[in-house]
């Protein structure tokens, strides 16, 4: 019998390393498919969903493909067909497109059907029976998708029935728990994987006028701009112009290695410091108005006049400014 060949959705999660694990001990040769996003929680040097991923298919012996979320899927996050979550999260859209994009590399990959690590009822909106129905035949891989850990709830996909995997050795986990999993990793010896933890940051609620905004203030929709809503304080002053203040060490060091030509960065000169940045259209208000903001942020007198160091283009130059303005115009201006 010809040897059936696997494309698995890896975010280097418990459940999608558990659902390649298990084609790969029915003897199942399985290649990966893992997706980034400007909107992941992931942080730190080094790591993360990519480098979780990498590393469970390196582990694993299996070949990986990372692709990018790209500008088709700011799209689909500002209108999408079926709603969103309790954020700003398109769960049920975003899973479509992610198996889409995965259907459209099943050729070029010589897979012959898709896994997921997917667990009924384990999410609110997008691991429902129906959603899971309308996800399966939306992406075009009805009979196609084959979700390992919850298999037995559904009825047998193609890869069942023609006996390329044993529907006996898939399984029935439901619901939010972890702890059939966690038994599970035992079982298959999986270790060293990632707490359950983390996710779409699309799903706080405090972070939705930050995307809001964006969509509302852009020209052009651009991957960078949403990157950056994850570093500093926002502000918002200017229908083309924002303001973005760090809130530590890091944020200055993230946010001084962003930097675009024609942005400006500044400072105050006469004690400790955030690093602002401002982007888009500069004017002399709009300037003047960020580092009143930058101000609010230092150990500056209030009322004092302060000197600031604006940098933009390789050029320096020194202004005053007072330290003046009220937490009324802060809470105005921030993006919140």
């Amino acid at each position: 019998m010809k040897k059936r060949k696997a494309l698995a959705l890896l975010s280097g999660g418990l459940d999608s390393t558990l659902a390649v694990k298990m084609m790969l001990e029915m003897g199942i040769e399985v290649e990966a498919l893992n997706f980034t996003s400007p909107f992941c929680t992931c942080t730190g040097k080094n790591a993360g969903c990519k480098s979780e991923a990498v590393r469970v298919a390196q582990e694993f012996d299996i070949p990986i493909k990372v692709v990018h979320k790209g500008l088709d899927y700011l799209e689909i996050v500002r209108n999408p067909r079926h709603g969103y979550g309790k954020g700003i999260n398109p769960c049920v859209d975003c899973r479509i497109y992610l198996l889409a994009k995965a259907r459209e590399y099943m050729s070029e990959c010589g897979a012959d059907f898709v896994i997921t690590g997917e667990v009924l009822g384990q999410r609110p909106m997008s691991q429902r029976r129906d959603t899971l129905r309308v996800i399966e035949r939306e992406s075009g891989l009805e009979g196609l998708l084959l979700r390992p850990l919850s298999a037995r709830h559904f009825e047998p996909t193609i890869p069942e029935r023609e006996g390329w995997v044993d529907r006996e050795k898939l399984l029935a986990i439901k619901g939010r728990s972890r702890k059939d999993q966690f038994h599970l990793a035992e079982e298959l010896d999986v270790k060293n994987y990632p707490c359950p933890a983390g996710g779409c940051l699309l799903t706080e609620t405090s972070f939705v006028p930050k995307v809001k905004d964006v969509f509302d203030h852009s020209d052009e929709l651009n991957l960078r701009d949403f990157r950056m809503l994850k570093i500093g304080r926002h502000f918002r002053i200017g229908e083309r112009t924002k303001a973005i203040i760090g809130r530590d060490e890091n944020d200055n060091r993230l946010l001084e290695a962003a930097m675009q030509p024609g942005e400006a960065a500044i400072t105050w000169l006469d004690g400790n410091t955030p690093l602002g940045v401002v982007m888009g259209i500069q004017d002399e208000a709009c300037l003047e108005l960020a580092m009143r903001l930058l101000l609010r942020y230092t150990k500056a007198e209030s009322g004092a006049e302060c000197r600031l160091k604006v940098r933009c283009n390789g050029t320096e130059t020194v202004r005053n400014v007072i330290n003046d303005i009220t937490e009324e115009a802060v809470v105005r201006y921030r993006i919140d």
